[in-house]
């Protein structure tokens, strides 16, 4: 182990919105060294794996089975490393300051050294503390959009697997939803070796996603800007989008000038023309 002779503590949180197939995934792997043997596998298992909730007890998640959770957040006054597991958001809406008891917990087991850890949109929870504001960070792509408007000040990149953020990485998100693999896989680089995951990695069959999420991603350009001309435009490529030309072709159809147009698309969407119909798009401003 790293920087210290016994096991670290992880705290998996449970709350009714969590998905039960990211935090047992979760839970497995990191225990898994009770039953793994090698040379790459420490003789004593770097992790002690809880489950913490509100309270003591059973926690009904979304799917509604529930988790039995070792500790309430009451009981537990320091942790090593915190992971917030993946979040069924209904309709995904995100309601801030749901739980605020929670939300405190959080913050008190940074400031007494714990890392922050989210699982695909277990972002959301992380989001509440304040902490995470101009820390980059990922994201479930599906919920990028209602992230950035609940949480305008944390910059999220939901191409990216996996990001490691702050001084000393404290802040660590993973994308979506397998993309857990890639955190859990991270944590046992970072704090048991790297041949250990490997080893893990093995076991499990797991893998990192190298390439990013990109391949995932089914592109939805912005439909609420309230611009008609846009949206015509939007709606004409749908049906379109393997004409030649469909750039000229849409300035052509607005009925407007071909760098106001531009101008416009770029505004109401957030993508230039050319960007929105050869995906994957590049947001307007960023680095290519």
């Amino acid at each position: 182990m790293a920087a210290t002779d016994r096991p670290l503590h992880v705290s998996l949180v449970a709350i009714p919105e969590a998905a039960i197939s990211t935090l047992t995934g979760i839970y497995d792997v990191m225990s898994v060294f009770k039953v793994l043997s090698g040379s790459d596998i420490p003789e004593t298992p770097p992790f002690k794996v809880e489950i913490v909730g509100q309270q003591r007890g059973a926690v009904a998640l979304a799917s509604g089975l529930s988790v039995n959770a070792h500790h309430g957040i009451d009981d537990l006054e320091r942790t090593d490393i915190v992971i917030v597991p993946s979040v069924l958001l209904a309709e995904r809406r995100w309601e801030p300051g749901r739980y605020p008891a929670m939300t405190r917990w959080l913050g008190a087991m940074h400031e007494r050294g714990a890392d922050l850890c989210s699982a695909c949109s277990g972002l959301f929870l992380l989001a509440e503390t304040g902490l995470f504001d101009g820390v980059p960070s990922t994201v479930h792509w599906g919920y990028a959009d209602t992230f950035r408007q609940a949480f305008p000040r944390v910059p999220i990149n939901p191409e990216r697997a996996l990001v490691a953020s702050g001084d000393r990485e404290q802040f660590i998100s993973s994308g979506a939803s397998m993309t857990w693999h890639d955190l859990v896989l991270y944590l046992i680089a970072r704090h048991v070796g790297a041949t250990s995951a490997q080893a893990v990695a093995r076991f499990f069959a797991l893998q990192w996603h190298h390439d990013g999420l990109t391949p995932y991603i089914v592109f939805e350009g912005r439909r609420d800007h309230g611009d008609a001309v846009v949206a015509a435009a939007q709606d004409w490529l749908q049906g379109h989008f393997s004409v030649a030309n469909p750039v000229e072709e849409m300035i052509k159809r607005s009925g407007l000038a071909e760098r106001t147009f531009k101008r416009r698309f770029a505004r109401a969407t957030g993508y230039a023309p050319i960007a929105y119909v050869q995906p994957p798009p590049v947001p307007v401003g960023s680095a290519i």
